[in-house]
């Protein structure tokens, strides 16, 4: 306000200033000024006024940027976290207030809607909202192309790592913000993920508008033989054991064992396609659990009965980044994308089949390592571990 003020004094100081001038050349006089001409002054005034105003620090373009990235990533893990939980006790609560007529129409819907999570809904306007493009530049995360993928077939994309939320691949394939779209023309990819988010209310629609869908069979199956071709189904192989096991300078797979998305892939003749995450595992902090343990104990049995492990992480607060909090860390996500492996349709493979397959697959996911991880500051010396 102070500026402001001032920079109208000036303004004033100038006019009266001109004025002055204009009379005493009129009457012949010297135009003499103390402050200089009149509007010349006015001119520097105002602009001095406005670039003392727009130095403010809260006006700060660059800091009201890095806040509003800040938040879009803080409400996406915080919407993974506990929109479901919290939609589902508020609509429990609606129904017993008088507005119960809310929670039986939306109940009754999600009766009648109850399968199209399996048929991979989006929307393109949700997908292209500004606030994934804050998402992206928070991290920075940046999705990179190695080869075309053809219109004509259908792929399976394994992601690894899983990291703690799997953040690059939310990013790349449930949004536009690194512009999945231009990049793989024609390709529609779908992220999968655990069935029990889908029974969530509201959450399930919020995933799916991504077009994000269940890793079950029942989906993928739906997705690569009823949908047409060009479809790219998403698969974080290493699930929840991987993601006990995330942690930053640690660049560890869980794959040796993980034969179910191959036989997919063989039953449809479906192409697999290796991706690699470089920097997931940097973005979250974890308490590891030794072997043996209470804990690790708790997210095992977690892991057989329900399908998610439970673990204790942490990122930066939402004020500092020497607090802890469930902000990730700015740390860049570049997540690679091989060359696809070409699949045979066998209805029903053999173990031979999928054992071949699975070791070509794994033999490509370690060379797309090895070929890039320099470019993204890793060392040479630095080597994939297959689990």
């Amino acid at each position: 306000m102070k500026t402001l003020i001032a920079a109208y004094s000036g303004v004033l100081r100038g006019e009266r200033q001109a004025e002055a001038d204009r009379s005493q050349r009129s009457h012949g006089g010297p135009a003499l000024s103390r402050e200089g001409s009149g509007r010349w002054g006015t001119g520097s005034s105002i602009l001095s006024a406005l670039q003392d105003l727009f130095s403010v620090t809260w006006l700060n373009r660059s800091k009201v940027e890095k806040q509003l990235q800040v938040i879009s990533v803080l409400q996406w893990v915080l919407s993974f976290l506990v929109l479901g939980v919290a939609c589902s006790a508020i609509l429990m609560y609606i129904f017993c207030t008088d507005c119960w007529l809310i929670a039986v129409l939306y109940f009754t819907w999600l009766v009648f809607d109850w399968n199209t999570p399996k048929k991979g809904k989006r929307s393109q306007w949700v997908r292209n909202w500004a606030v994934w493009r804050y998402f992206r530049d928070y991290f920075p995360i940046q999705l990179v192309k190695t080869h075309n993928l053809l219109t004509t077939r259908n792929y399976i994309f394994g992601y690894h790592p899983h990291g703690i939320m799997g953040l690059g691949a939310f990013c790349n394939f449930s949004t536009e913000a690194t512009e999945v779209s231009k990049k793989f023309p024609g390709i529609r990819p779908y992220l999968a993920t655990l069935a029990g988010n889908f029974r969530l209310p509201v959450l399930r629609e919020y995933l799916m508008s991504g077009g994000i869908c269940p890793v079950n069979r029942d989906t993928i199956d739906y997705l690569l033989s009823k949908n047409g071709s060009g479809n790219a189904i998403i698969i974080v192989v290493g699930g929840a054991a991987e993601s006990l096991s995330s942690m930053p300078g640690k660049n560890a797979v869980t794959l040796r064992n993980r034969k179910g998305f191959v036989k997919l892939a063989l039953r449809h003749g479906a192409d697999l396609v290796p991706m690699y995450s470089f920097g997931e595992n940097e973005v979250y902090k974890q308490v590891i659990f030794e072997e043996g343990s209470w804990g690790r104990w708790v997210q095992k049995k977690f892991q057989k009965y329900i399908g998610f492990a439970p673990c204790i992480f942490h990122g930066r607060g939402l004020f500092s980044s020497d607090t802890w909090g469930l902000v990730p860390y700015s740390k860049p996500i570049t997540t690679v994308v091989g060359e696809p492996i070409t699949i045979p349709k066998l209805e029903h493979p053999t173990q031979q089949d999928i054992d071949l397959y699975h070791t070509m697959y794994m033999e490509a996911l370690v060379k797309l390592f090895d070929k890039h991880k320099t470019k993204f500051g890793l060392l040479e010396t630095e080597v994939l571990e297959v689990n």
